[in-house]
């Protein structure tokens, strides 16, 4: 998704030393890290959901002919004849 170099990572941690300072430093570090893990929880619980109703769908669909292109043109159109 991202692709940090290490001169950027380097960076990016002293700009959060200096804002954040040694001493709440692990305390940002571990709110960061519980609010990534509330969003993939959060993320791959819309996922479920989502595979859930494809397949409920799908299951709901008619069964299709499995017959190739060139069998479904051979065969052409079913008509009953009149008499």
């Amino acid at each position: 998704m991202f692709s940090f170099t290490m001169p950027e990572l380097i960076l990016i941690l002293i700009i959060a030393l200096i804002v954040f300072g040694p001493g709440k430093l692990p305390e940002v570090g571990k709110a960061l890290g519980k609010g990534i893990q509330e969003f993939r929880r959060a993320t791959s619980a819309e996922l479920a959901k989502e595979e859930t109703a494809r397949a409920e769908v799908k299951a709901m669909e008619p069964p299709r002919n499995n017959l190739s292109p060139a069998e479904a043109t051979a065969q052409g159109p079913q008509v009953e004849e009149k008499k």
